[in-house]
């Protein structure tokens, strides 16, 4: 098991989200998005404890080995992506003092909140109308979007700011 939040934290720092396409100065990191989604899911789901916003956290952690990829190429590589997502995100989980597969309540959850950052991302710094956005990731409404923002920022910064929340998380689980 040598899988360390430092390893983690900086391998997400350095993947861009949409290949990279997208505005501003500095790639939108699988890290920032990360941070972004366990926000969400932490004010929806204010009853949830520390322990699964660890795991929302988390929920894209495989990437820092595999990258990230846009949902065709993931389709068009076939099961073998998802079978190793799914034999890496369990090891990372055990890692971490999280169960191997999360609850599906849990993981619908986490989804909701990773879709409704994949929104703001898509028509915030990917160039999507918010009609594309509708399309490929469902209607998110201004309230359900309200209070979050999309950020980019320095590597090193998102890196840090990984592994500060990380550690806050695992404290807080204790």
């Amino acid at each position: 098991m040598d899988i360390e939040i430092i390893d983690i934290a900086h391998g997400l720092a350095f993947v861009a989200r949409w290949n990279g396409q997208t505005k501003g100065d500095w790639p939108y990191s699988v890290a920032e998005h990360s941070l972004l989604v366990e926000e969400i899911f932490r004010k929806k789901n204010p009853e949830a404890g520390p322990r699964w916003r660890l795991a929302a956290l988390l929920h894209d952690a495989p990437e820092y080995v595999i990258g990230d990829m846009i949902s065709p190429v993931k389709a068009a590589v076939g099961p073998g992506y998802g079978d190793l997502d799914q034999r890496l995100t369990a090891a990372i989980h055990i890692r971490f003092g999280l169960p191997a597969v999360l609850p599906a309540d849990l993981k619908k959850a986490i989804k909701a909140a990773d879709k409704i950052s994949a929104w703001m991302e898509a028509v915030e710094i990917a160039g999507f109308s918010e009609e594309e956005a509708n399309r490929f990731f469902g209607r998110i409404s201004p309230e359900t979007r309200r209070g979050f923002a999309i950020r980019l920022r320095p590597p090193a910064d998102v890196r840090a700011e990984f592994v500060r929340k990380h550690e806050q998380l695992l404290a807080l689980c204790v």
